[in-house]
């Protein structure tokens, strides 16, 4: 019979330093950035039904890097637009049960009803099908020496997570997101559609 290794055992022989830093560090710190975080500085907002161009196509939200460093905080930031990933079990909305609409952080789009959320067991929200079809961008992805599907954001290209094929039915997708690059609209709030045009 094989001896099963356990996981930790390995990364401690490899690099004892790293594993040290994942067991002493602060629930909200992250690999984004190692901080904790603050409050988010703007209201969650959510989109339902974003504008579109002549062809159906969403409208995107254009911003320069210091108009978004202005809007979210260093972990938002450094996530959606610097294509940085949480550290498992730090991200918000990990544990939330509550009913309602998982929004990007940066422009408001709805991404994922709360019905689609289940417990991957990885330490990031995990999701097996997005709100819309055209909300969730699929991207290939080959950092660090793998080939997955990266999920950008499909109106202000801000940086989701991955999504992967052994999630549950009746997709079959895990979509494994960065808490911090969603911000959450419960269903007893009321919706909270931008004035005019929110990429301005």
């Amino acid at each position: 019979m094989k001896r099963m290794l356990n996981p930790l055992s390995c990364l401690y022989r490899l690099c004892p330093l790293a594993l040290a830093a994942l067991m002493i560090a602060p629930a909200g710190c992250s690999v984004a950035d190692g901080g904790v975080e603050e409050p988010s500085k703007k209201e969650a907002v959510l989109i339902t039904d974003p504008p579109r161009d002549e062809n159906g196509k969403l409208i995107p939200v254009e911003k320069t890097p210091e108009a978004w460093r202005e809007e979210l905080t260093d972990q938002e930031f450094r996530i959606l637009r610097e294509s940085g990933t949480e550290r498992a079990g730090s991200g918000r909305y990990l544990d939330n049960k509550e009913e309602g609409v998982y929004a990007c952080a940066g422009c408001g789009l709805a991404l994922f009803e709360s019905k689609t959320k289940f417990d991957s067991g990885t330490g990031w929200p995990s999701f097996y099908q997005p709100i819309g079809k055209d909300h969730v961008a699929n991207i290939r992805d080959e950092s660090y020496g793998m080939v997955r599907v990266e999920n950008r954001c499909a109106r202000c290209d801000g940086h989701l997570g991955h999504v992967f094929n052994d999630g549950p039915r009746p997709t079959g997708e895990r979509y494994c997101m960065n808490g911090y690059a969603l911000r959450f609209v419960a269903a007893s709030a009321p919706d909270a559609e931008p004035a005019p045009d929110a990429g301005e």
